[in-house]
């Protein structure tokens, strides 16, 4: 799973001319879900979002220092299958990502998760396999790439025969 994390300001999802979501301070984070994704690597997406200390304490004057949680801040979660797009010349190609009949549960799973681990009130989402507008004021600009294959590296797998 991958997720694009850009701290704002305000942050919205329009279809068809309508405001479906919006937040004001906090964390807009697109999401692309590969085909091999499991819930564990939403556990990670999930885990790590909440807790990245993206924002300054005002009170100690420290900046990166608290998580979207601890400032009570708003999560904007927008689905977005080309974030694993790889070009085949100048042909943007998707096959890695999960297919949409397989994504669809999968990214309401995510978003149950976040609504779980945090606030629901303060989670938001877009419509998944909608055309969207999606509009926001950075703060800094801070972005930042997640990626869940990364909870993954350092591990040794072990093959039937026992052998790493």
């Amino acid at each position: 799973m991958r997720a694009v994390v850009q701290r704002v300001l305000s942050a919205s999802v329009e279809v068809e001319g309508r405001v479906v979501s919006e937040i004001g301070p906090g964390l807009l984070v697109l999401v692309g879900i590969h085909e091999s994704d499991t819930d564990s690597d939403a556990d990670y997406i999930c885990r790590k979002v909440l807790n990245m200390r993206l924002f300054p304490n005002e009170r100690s004057g420290k900046a990166w220092d608290q998580s979207v949680m601890q400032r009570n801040f708003g999560v904007l979660l927008v689905s977005q299958f080309t974030l694993y797009g790889i070009l085949k010349g100048n042909k943007p190609d998707f096959h890695v990502a999960m297919p949409p009949q397989k994504a669809k549960p999968f990214y309401a799973s995510l978003v149950e998760k976040f609504c779980k681990s945090y606030t629901a009130d303060a989670v938001k989402d877009g419509i998944f396999g909608e055309m969207m507008k999606v509009n926001l004021v950075n703060d800094g600009p801070v972005t930042m790439q997640l990626d869940s294959s990364q909870s993954r590296s350092g591990t040794c797998e072990v093959a039937e025969d026992g052998k790493p």
